[in-house]
C-alpha cells in the first residue's frame, strides 16, 4: 500500500502538533499557577493530568484543593491511590481533602489506614512522613518514623527526620536528643549534627557558640552512663566555645586516659587557656602531661609550658607574696637546669629574667642571665631579638638609659620592616621621652602610627598625643618632663616616688594639659596595687573632668572593669557600661563593652 504525499506529511506532523499543544497547555497552566489564578489553570491541568498523571498530579491537586473543588479532588486522589497503591502519601492527600471538608475523623482514618499499610521501606517512609510533616500533622509524622524503626530496627534510624518533627512541635529537648542519638549511633555524624544544631539553635561566638543549656544538660546526662568518644568530643567543643576551660580540662583529661593519647589534646588545651588568660587551668593541663613521665613525647614542652603558665598566673595577681615569687624562681631555674638553654626554653629564660628584674628587684642578675644566653650557642633570630628587647627594659631599670637605647637600636636595625623592629623603635622613642627629648620622640612616634602591629601603632599614637597636647599651647615643657620621669619610675617599680612626682606636677602647674594623663596613670598604679577605691577615684576624675580628652573612654571603661572583675559589683558595672556606651559609642572598647553588658544582663540565645 502506497501513502500519498499529503498522508505522509499528516502522519509526520500530527504527533508534533499534539506535542506542541501539550507544551502550550503546560506553559499556560504554569503561568496561571504562578499568578495564583487557580481556576484558570484547572482546565489545562485536566488535560495534562489525563495524559501524564505522574508528572501533573501535584499541581493539579493543589489547584483543586485551593478552589475547594473537593469532589473532583477526591476523585483524582482515589485514582492516584489506585494507580500507586504503595505510595502512602496519596492517602495523606485524601485525608487533606476530608480536612478541607471539615471532616477530621475521616481524615484521621486515612492517616491511620496509611500507617497500617506501611512496609518500612525507606523511600516510602520518607515520602509518607514528609507528606504529613508538610501539612503540620506532626504527631502522625512522628508515628510514621517510629513505625519504620519498629519494622526495620537495624535499617536507617530517621534521627534527622524526627529532630525536624520535634523542632516543629517546639520540643527542643526531644529534638536535641534525636541529634545526640545520631552522634551516639555513628560518631561520623558529629559534624553534620553540629551543622543542624547551628541552624536550629543559632550560633553566636560572643555568647558561647551553642549557648543552649538543654544541649549541655543532655550531653552531661548521657556521659554519666556512657563513654562515647563522639559525645565527649561534642561536649568539649561546646565547653570550649563557652570558655569553660576548667570543665573542658576534666573532659579532655578523661578522653586522654581512655584513648591513651600521650597528652597532645591537653597541650593544645593548655595553650588555648594561656591565650584566654586562664593560667590556672593552663598549668593543670601542662602538669598533667608532665606527670606522665620523662618518657612521654610531650614531657619537655609540658615542663617548660608549666613553668611559663605558673609565671603568668602569679604575675597577673595583685599583692604577690615573696614566698610565691621565690617558689616560682626555683621552678624556672629547675626547668632551665633540666633542659638547658635552647630555642624551646628561651620563653623560660625571658620569664626568669623579668621575674628577677621586675619582681625580685635584682635587675643585675637578670642582665647577667640574658647576656650569658646571648653569648652562648646560636638561637633563632627572632628569639634573640625578643631577648634584646627584654635586656633593654632591664637596662632602664638600672638607669642605663643610653645602653638601653643602643640595645633597642640593634633590634630596630636588624628587623627594620618587621613588627619586632617596630616595637624596638617604639621603645627607643619612649627612651627619648623619658630623657625629655620630646621632639625626636614625637618624630619617631608619628612614623610608627602606620606600624604593622595595631598595638604598636595605637601605643605610638597615644604617646604622640600626650606630647602634642602638653606642648601645643604651653611652651613650658617642665610638667611633661616631670610626668615622663614619673613614668620611668613606674617602669622601675618605684611607684611611691612616681606618685609623689605626679602630685608635684599638679601642685606646681595647676590646670596644665598633662593633668588628665597624671590622673589616668595614678589610676593604673592604684589598680596594680589592688587599691580599687583610689583607682576608681582617679579614673572618675578623668572621666568627669577630662571626659573629652584622650583618656576619657579608657578611664570609664577601666572603672567598669574594676566593678565587674575586682569588686564583683554587677549593678555598678552595668550602670557604668551603659554610661560608657552612651558617651563613647565609637570607642575602640565599645564592642567589648556591649559583650560585657550583655553578659551582666544575662542575655541568652534562643
Amino acid at each position: 500500500m502506497k501513502l500519498s504525499l499529503s498522508t505522509f506529511i499528516a502522519v509526520i506532523i500530527f504527533p508534533f502538533a499534539i506535542w506542541a499543544q501539550s507544551a502550550q497547555d503546560e506553559q499556560l497552566a504554569q503561568q496561571f499557577l504562578e499568578r495564583q489564578e487557580y481556576e484558570k489553570a484547572i482546565p489545562y491541568f485536566d488535560k495534562l493530568y489525563s495524559s501524564n498523571p505522574g508528572t501533573f498530579y501535584q499541581p493539579y491537586f493543589r489547584c483543586l484543593l485551593v478552589t475547594k473543588d473537593l469532589k473532583k479532588a477526591e476523585k483524582v486522589v482515589k485514582k492516584q491511590i489506585k494507580n500507586f497503591p504503595e505510595a502512602l502519601q496519596y492517602l495523606v492527600d485524601l485525608g487533606r481533602v476530608y480536612m478541607a471538608d471539615s471532616n477530621a475523623q475521616k481524615a484521621n482514618e486515612q492517616f491511620s489506614k496509611a500507617c497500617k499499610l506501611q512496609t518500612g521501606d525507606l523511600s516510602q517512609t520518607l515520602q509518607f512522613g514528609k507528606a504529613l510533616f508538610n501539612i503540620k500533622e506532626y504527631d502522625w509524622a512522628e508515628k510514621v518514623y517510629y513505625n519504620a524503626r519498629r519494622l526495620h530496627p537495624h535499617a536507617y534510624p530517621y534521627f534527622y527526620e524526627l529532630a525536624d518533627v520535634y523542632k516543629a512541635k517546639g520540643d527542643m529537648r526531644a529534638m536535641i536528643n534525636q541529634y545526640l542519638d545520631a552522634v551516639e549511633y555513628k560518631g561520623t555524624e558529629l559534624l553534620s549534627v553540629q551543622t543542624q544544631l547551628q541552624n536550629s539553635l543559632g550560633y553566636d561566638d560572643e555568647k558561647g557558640g551553642f549557648n543552649n543549656p538543654i544541649l549541655k544538660q543532655e550531653l552531661l546526662k548521657r556521659l554519666q552512663h556512657s563513654d562515647n568518644e563522639a559525645l565527649t568530643e561534642f561536649l568539649i567543643f561546646i565547653l570550649l566555645q563557652q570558655k569553660d576551660f576548667e570543665a573542658s580540662f576534666i573532659q579532655v583529661r578523661a578522653l586522654d586516659k581512655r584513648k591513651k593519647e600521650d597528652g597532645f589534646r591537653l597541650m593544645e588545651l593548655g595553650k588555648l587557656c594561656l591565650n584566654n588568660e586562664d593560667y590556672e587551668t593552663a598549668q593543670k593541663c601542662f602538669d598533667y602531661v608532665k606527670e606522665k613521665g620523662k618518657d612521654g613525647f610531650n614531657y619537655q614542652q609540658a615542663c617548660t609550658e608549666s613553668a611559663n603558665a605558673q609565671y603568668e598566673n602569679i604575675t597577673h595577681q595583685n599583692n604577690i607574696s615573696p614566698s610565691e615569687l621565690l617558689s616560682l624562681e626555683g621552678k624556672l631555674n629547675a626547668t632551665l637546669s633540666d633542659f638547658g638553654y635552647n630555642n624551646s626554653t628561651i620563653p623560660v629564660v625571658r620569664r626568669l629574667a623579668k621575674l628577677e628584674g621586675f619582681y625580685l628587684d635584682r635587675p643585675e642578675d637578670a642582665i647577667v642571665l640574658i647576656n650569658t644566653v646571648l653569648a652562648g650557642e646560636a638561637f633563632d633570630k627572632m628569639e634573640i631579638a625578643e631577648l634584646k628587647l627584654d635586656l633593654g627594659d632591664l637596662l632602664l631599670l638600672t638607669n642605663e638609659i643610653w645602653e638601653a637605647s643602643l640595645t633597642y637600636s640593634q633590634v630596630e636595625k636588624a628587623f627594620k620592616y618587621e613588627p619586632v623592629g617596630q616595637e624596638a623603635k617604639l621603645r627607643n622613642a619612649r627612651v627619648a621621652y623619658y630623657a625629655g627629648d620630646f621632639k625626636w620622640a614625637k618624630s619617631q612616634l608619628d612614623v610608627l602610627k602606620g606600624a604593622t602591629s595595631k598595638l604598636t601603632a595605637n601605643d605610638a599614637m597615644d604617646l604622640s598625643l600626650v606630647i602634642s597636647d602638653a606642648l601645643a599651647i604651653d611652651t613650658n615643657a617642665e610638667p611633661l618632663r616631670m610626668l615622663a620621669s614619673a613614668e620611668l619610675l613606674v617602669l622601675q617599680h618605684k611607684t611611691d616616688q612616681a606618685l609623689a612626682r605626679m602630685d608635684s606636677v599638679n601642685l606646681l602647674f595647676d590646670n596644665h594639659s598633662v593633668a588628665d594623663d597624671i590622673y589616668f596613670r595614678k589610676g593604673k598604679i592604684f589598680e596594680s596595687r589592688g587599691n580599687y577605691p583610689a583607682a576608681i577615684e582617679s579614673y572618675r576624675r578623668v572621666a568627669e573632668v577630662y571626659g573629652d580628652e584622650v583618656y576619657g573612654d579608657d578611664a570609664l571603661f577601666a572603672i567598669a572593669g574594676i566593678y565587674q572583675d575586682k569588686l564583683n559589683d554587677s549593678e555598678k558595672a552595668k550602670t557604668t557600661l551603659q554610661d560608657f556606651l552612651t558617651k563613647y559609642p565609637g570607642s575602640v572598647y565599645s564592642v567589648e563593652a556591649r559583650k560585657r553588658l550583655r553578659k551582666l544582663r544575662g542575655d541568652v540565645v534562643n
